[in-house]
């Protein structure tokens, strides 16, 4: 009965996850949100059948609730964890559109995104990753998946000159670190750390509409993404875009060299 902890599932691509590896029976599935009451009641209307679904209430930014979490996570397991899917992750409309340069036009708005975002994103998952190697070194599977971004990638960055979502970037460049820096801590423990780009969902995160000027900017971005990849037609459906990433996630073995990686969801360096 293999064991999985996801967090962020209370919507988007944590909730896909939750969803599909829920469907097989055999499965142990538990989910961290900040709002346990609000998603155990989403789930009990959707999946009102599975009893394999386990909700714990953590925030990423607080090693307490995290540790409180993995007890009770060893609890549910027997005290172990086969795989980890990092994918809970703070994202801001406040720097979707504008690059560094503009931003800094309001600095003290800048401070405050860039340490939410680098707490949630990068602090959280050093959290995460260190409340639960003890019970993934207990596990088979011993995988740990964190979900990142081609918005990382510097070459990528250059390529097609991405000023939009600056502060997001840095965040999953540096959370690419840390999952290296544990995949090398821990390969000789035959755990694997790698991260994995979804490529591009289709996944609402609550925002305002873009004005004119900011639709003028997606609408150039877009363009740019048309020239990198002309087969491009769209965002994929959540559940495409999770079979994917778990299909790329079993494929991956220290045998193949894979830990500590960055990889699309086509396990290269292919973004869209």
């Amino acid at each position: 009965m293999p064991s999985y902890l996801i967090t962020g599932v209370s919507r988007g691509l944590g909730w896909e996850f939750l969803n599909q590896l829920s469907t097989d029976a055999n499965n142990t599935v538990i989910g961290i949100v900040r709002n346990k009451p609000v998603t155990d009641k989403k789930i009990a209307e959707a999946f009102a059948e599975r009893s394999n679904i386990t909700i714990l209430e953590a925030d990423l930014t607080s090693y307490d609730d995290l540790k409180r979490a993995s007890s009770d996570v060893a609890t549910v397991t027997g005290g172990s964890l086969d795989y980890l899917i990092a994918n809970g992750a703070y994202i801001t409309p406040f720097d979707a559109y504008d690059g560094l340069g503009t931003l800094i036009d309001k600095p003290q708005q800048l401070s405050t995104e860039y340490h939410k975002m680098m707490d949630t994103n990068v602090l959280g998952n050093i959290y995460l990753f260190g409340v639960f190697i003890p019970l993934i070194l207990k596990g088979k599977g011993r995988k740990v998946m964190t979900v990142t971004s081609g918005f990382g990638d510097i070459d990528w960055t250059n390529e097609l000159d991405l000023d939009m979502n600056a502060l997001y970037s840095i965040s999953k460049a540096a959370v690419n670190m840390v999952t290296a820096k544990f995949n090398a801590q821990y390969k000789k423990d035959n755990v694997l750390f790698v991260s994995i780009c979804p490529g591009f969902a289709d996944v609402d995160h609550p925002q305002e509409p873009p004005n004119e000027a900011q639709q003028a900017k997606l609408q150039e971005m877009f363009a740019t993404i048309t020239k990198y990849s002309p087969s491009f037609k769209g965002p994929d459906s959540p559940a495409l875009t999770v079979n994917t990433l778990l299909s790329v996630m079993d494929d991956c073995s220290i045998e193949k060299d894979d830990g500590g990686k960055v990889w699309s969801h086509f396990k290269n360096k292919r973004w869209l």
